[in-house]
């Protein structure tokens, strides 16, 4: 029996293909992807209190863009060169309660996030050079300074792979298929996901097991799969996330 309770549990219209977190003010972003209609959009989810600012963002290029990263309340996602390639091309910043835009610019692009905010560069000109972008307007604030322009800690934990009689003392319902585990322990938590095969179809459970060895949560995060899926959650905090059958955000709080 479930003793836990999800602190959210939001139903997307699309397939979740990416999150990301603005680990300032702990706001989860999705990027929802309709294969069928080729379309994106966005969505924004606070950490802190459950609420959901908006859910179907879109911008002017409808299929080829993405999420490229997120800081101090904003997200920022791009575009792509071509649909036949992986270069991406161009920013747009989205402003992370509302979802209105805050500028855009196609000749940026993203380089990586440290922790005073985005590094970018123009893309017209060579060598790549990058500078500190302000998220809020798109200004270019100065040269990139790599002493103190340090990497983001954002804070994210994932679970280990771990071979599964490493932890055949837990009390888990299932037999794990390929003899494999995600594992994971937070706040006297032993977080648990394994994938089951039965009757030609894979699935992937989740458990959580409190201090005294009783499985307090369980859920089914896939139910008919056609391969093993990597990581099945991440803690953030102490937040545990998770999707469910692709389009369903689940975060509890451990």
């Amino acid at each position: 029996m479930t003793q836990m309770l999800p602190f959210i549990n939001e139903q997307f219209d699309w397939p979740i293909w990416r999150m990301e977190i603005d680990n300032i003010n702990s706001t989860l972003f999705v990027e929802l992807r309709n294969s069928d209609d080729k379309k994106v959009a966005f969505g924004a989810v606070s950490l802190l209190n459950g609420k959901v600012y908006f859910k179907d963002v879109t911008t002017p290029e409808r299929w080829l863009t993405g999420i490229e990263a997120a800081y101090d309340g904003v997200l920022l996602v791009h575009n792509y060169q071509s649909a036949n390639g992986p270069i991406h091309k161009g920013l747009i910043a989205i402003e992370g309660i509302s979802g209105q835009a805050l500028w855009s610019n196609y000749t940026l692009a993203f380089d990586h996030l440290s922790a005073n905010g985005p590094m970018v560069y123009n893309s017209q000109i060579q060598p790549k050079k990058l500078f500190l972008v302000d998220m809020k307007t798109g200004e270019l604030l100065r040269a990139h300074q790599p002493v103190i322009d340090t990497p983001l800690y954002n804070h994210i934990v994932v679970p280990q792979m771990l071979p599964a009689e490493l932890l055949k003392e837990l009390p888990l319902p299932a037999e794990p298929y390929a003899n494999t585990l995600h594992y994971l322990e937070h706040n006297s938590c032993r977080i648990v996901s394994l994938h089951t095969f039965f009757q030609e179809k894979i699935k992937q459970h989740l458990y959580i097991i409190n201090s005294e060895g009783v499985i307090v949560y369980r859920d089914l995060l896939n139910s008919n799969i056609q391969k093993l899926q990597p990581e099945a959650f991440v803690i953030h905090k102490n937040n545990l996330i998770y999707l469910k059958e692709r389009s369903a955000l689940i975060v509890l709080n451990l």
